[in-house]
């Protein structure tokens, strides 16, 4: 039986992020396009609802300092939750934070132009794991309605 297009693998934060991530700005509502005409006619912008669990989506663009290409160090991270996930960590420079995510995600894709294609991988997660949890992967996200 083959993997049906857009399967998520199960995978540990430490085993993808070994360093960690690093989260750069607001974890802010994945909204849906919104046209021109949409804009002008003052029409409410949508946020996304994932096709697979149902939950809302949120954005977040995090740094890996483990990537040794500059270019492909900083990526959108998508957080399926009801309510928006509120990181748990302190900031170490003003805009920055390390963060660990939990219930993590991966989709393969293909990224890149023409000859210069390569793999890449769609992230999602759950929520942010307790910044006093100590323990990678053991912790509840901080992104679920009580």
């Amino acid at each position: 039986m083959a993997m049906p297009k857009g399967f998520r693998f199960p995978v540990e934060f430490a085993v993808a992020f070994p360093q960690g991530l690093v989260l750069v700005g607001q974890v802010g509502p994945d909204t849906e396009y919104q046209s021109r005409e949409d804009r002008a006619a003052n029409r409410p912008t949508r946020q996304r609802i994932d096709e697979v669990s149902g939950q809302r989506q949120w954005k977040a663009t995090v740094t890996d300092p483990g990537e040794t290409n500059a270019k492909r160090a900083s990526f959108e991270v998508t957080l399926l939750a009801d309510v928006q996930p509120v990181p748990t960590t302190a900031e170490a420079l003003p805009g920055m934070r390390p963060v660990e995510l939990v219930g993590l995600t991966a989709e393969p894709r293909v990224s890149g132009n023409g000859e210069f294609k390569y793999l890449s991988f769609n992230y999602r997660a759950a929520g942010f794991a307790e910044a006093a949890s100590g323990v990678r992967g053991k912790s509840e996200p901080s992104g679920k309605a009580a």
